[in-house]
């Protein structure tokens, strides 16, 4: 290994976007780094670009058309001075091409190699030269050949149910898991094309589907000198759609023996690929203690700061100062593993509608109070639009403690805390997980969410009395006096519902997640109810209750279960209903676009059969037919952008 170049950085740019960008730019600043953020034509008035120092335009909305664009990348760091440039992860963060532009432009990459990057690009190179290293393998397919017939034939081979995997990236894009053939080519092309839109790069591999694993995997460490740590193992069991959602380190119940076998293990995988800088091996653990490879991420993973919260280490100052040329301060025996800590990972998505990303104004977020062994990285505030475009992850809530249950405690506290609203996010869903007991004992493994589903997404249920009435107090109590103009003194500009003689009484109509309730409240009933700030305090019953509760002109947002619900007022007597679309109309559920549209007009069709594919936040979701029809008229094209709600297909169960 040649000698490696002392670089005294002064500036980075961030390629990326959300809370890494935010995440990124804290350490610079600390360091004294002048910050340049990037942005797309939707992300102008974003967290990011308000806390950089510098803002360069890349234009367009898609990430196709900004961050995507290498050229655009470059040439922003030059305009503004920029002499490095780290990639954040998703985007480019494992795009050898980008590295070597990056390198050839004269600037520093904040990251591996683009030789390694290469290396472990191909999940299918990667797996040979992992079995050349000693590593574990699941047995699968990792060859050039992409054709339906190669993949059938590895697949009966291999046995089912097995797993498709993009060879080229991470993070759920363009993996499916297929229970039997009938499915497989379906399941090929569709993860074909996630893998295409989100890397460009469509090759697949497929191995055998691990049934019950635990999701471990190792956080390495590299410099130009040629010393490789590990950094104790991450546990990321908890999934949904093989996204992670809760992430915690040491992985409970890991002894010490296995954690050095496997951190061994992973430092052999960064070695075989000469690597630098911060990187992620990732594992399949069995009940037995026998660990697979499954791939190695050569960037800064989302979950890094569960990492950071036990070793009391900065990653984003490490991958800085490595890049400088400097060598790792501490050795493989001096690496610090200090307690215990638990990060999830929170979305702008609707649990109760199979999690289909959301998007709207975040009318109301307010993240949890900060203190020891609490930490929130987030890339928006109150009041930004969250779009169509990109991943719809919000932030992370990461706690720490002297032990899990410690932690545990601390980040529910964390959880309840936190209020959103003005879109749908997995608040509530996050808060039952870590509620859970078998969460709570450290019954971990990647079906942890579809066993206990009716636990973490109960059915909705109708709201009680007892929330009627807190929200009836508190409306009452938060609505502001509108005082006569001609007499501001006058009682009747009171809304108390003031009666001379007689006690004060009001009917109240209040619509609430799609139910509604009249209440009928008088002055002299015996509750005192109090509302300091957008804390609200109510007895009822000889029982203090106390929440939140937010007014925002005519809605009042009021927490129940974890979620911010929406309460407002209505009138009785004009029509509450109406129909989202015409009978038979099949509508987009989300803000996206249009992939594909697999029908014609005139079509029959049956029950479950794909007619559309919407794309959104670089996910696809399939518009199936709820009955057996015809198509009746199609509303949609190929690469056309549609808003929630919009109808795609009218179908008819009568003859055309």
């Amino acid at each position: 290994m040649s000698a490696p170049k002392t670089i005294a950085l002064t500036s980075v740019l961030v390629a990326n976007r959300g809370e890494i960008a935010c995440r990124v730019m804290r350490t610079a600043k600390a360091m004294g780094l002048t910050t340049v953020a990037v942005h797309s034509a939707t992300d102008r008035d974003a967290r990011h670009v308000r806390e950089a120092d510098i803002a360069v335009d890349l234009g367009g909305s898609k990430a196709a058309d900004s961050y995507l664009q290498i050229d655009k990348l470059i040439a922003a760091a030059r305009s503004s001075g920029a002499q490095a440039i780290h990639p954040g992860y998703g985007f480019l963060s494992e795009n050898a091409g980008f590295a070597r532009a990056v390198e050839r432009a004269g600037l520093v990459f904040l990251g591996p190699p683009a030789s390694a990057i290469d290396a472990m690009g191909s999940k299918s190179a990667a797996k040979t030269l992992m079995q050349a290293a000693g590593v574990p393998l699941v047995p699968g397919y990792h060859g050039e050949a992409q054709d339906a017939a190669t993949f059938r034939e590895a697949a009966a081979r291999i046995g089912y149910p097995v797993l498709l995997k993009a060879t080229a990236g991470g993070g759920g894009k363009g993996m499916k898991v297929v229970e039997r053939e009938e499915d497989l080519a379906d399941a090929l092309a569709s993860a074909q094309r996630e893998a295409l839109s989100s890397y460009g790069d469509s090759r697949m591999l497929v191995e055998k589907y691990v049934l019950q694993p635990r999701h471990v995997e190792i956080q390495v460490f590299a410099d130009q000198h040629g010393h490789c740590l590990y950094l104790n193992e991450r546990d990321c069991s908890i999934q949904r759609r093989h996204q992670k959602v809760v992430e915690e380190a040491p992985a409970p119940g890991l002894g010490p023996e296995l954690r050095r076998a496997i951190g061994e293990a992973a430092v052999r995988a960064a070695q075989a690929i000469g690597y630098v800088g911060a990187g992620t091996v990732e594992f399949l653990l069995d009940v037995r203690g026998e660990f697979f490879f499954m791939e190695m991420n050569t960037r800064l993973q989302v979950e890094h700061p569960v990492t950071e919260a036990i070793t009391g280490l900065d990653l984003v100052a490490w991958q800085i100062r490595v890049a400088q040329g400097e060598a790792l301060p501490i050795s493989q025996d001096q690496v610090p593993l200090n307690g215990h800590a638990i990060e999830v990972r929170l979305y702008a998505e609707d649990p109760a509608n199979d999690f289909l990303p959301a998007t709207g104004r975040l009318e109301i977020y307010r993240e949890s109070m900060p203190g020891p062994g609490r930490r929130v990285d987030s890339g928006v505030s109150e009041g930004d639009e969250i779009s169509p475009f990109y991943d719809p992850m919000l932030g992370k809530l990461i706690a720490w403690g002297e032990d899990r249950e410690q932690a545990r405690l601390r980040l529910l506290s964390m959880l309840d805390e936190f209020a959103v609203s003005g879109l749908r996010t997995n608040l509530g869903f996050l808060r039952r997980i870590i509620g859970h007991p078998a969460f709570a004992e450290a019954k971990l493994d990647t079906g942890f969410i579809p066993r206990h589903e009716s636990d973490l997404l109960p059915e909705p249920a109708p709201l009680s009395n007892e929330f009627w009435q807190i929200a009836g107090h508190a409306y009452r109590e938060s609505t502001p006096s509108l005082p006569r103009r001609d007499d501001p003194h006058s009682p009747w500009s009171a809304v108390s519902g003031l009666r001379l003689g007689l006690p004060s009484e009001i009917d109240l109509h209040l619509a609430c997640a799609g139910q509604t309730r009249t209440l009928h409240l008088r002055g002299d009933q015996s509750r005192s109810v109090a509302l300091v700030g957008d804390q609200l305090s109510i007895d009822l019953d000889g029982m203090q209750h106390r929440t939140l509760a937010i007014r925002r002109g005519d809605t009042l947002y009021l927490r129940r279960q974890g979620d911010l619900l929406a309460v407002q007022r209505v009138d009785p007597i004009a029509t509450v209903e109406a129909s989202q679309t015409q009978q038979g109309g099949l509508s987009a559920p989300m803000n996206g676009s249009i992939v594909r549209v697999l029908v014609e007009a005139g079509q029959q069709v049956e029950a479950g059969t794909p007619l559309v594919v919407l794309e959104a936040m670089k996910m696809e979701h399939s518009i199936r037919a709820n009955c057996a029809g015809t198509v009746a008229a199609l509303y949609c094209a190929e690469g056309e952008m549609v808003a929630e709600g919009a109808v795609l297909v009218e179908l008819s169960t009568q003859p055309l």
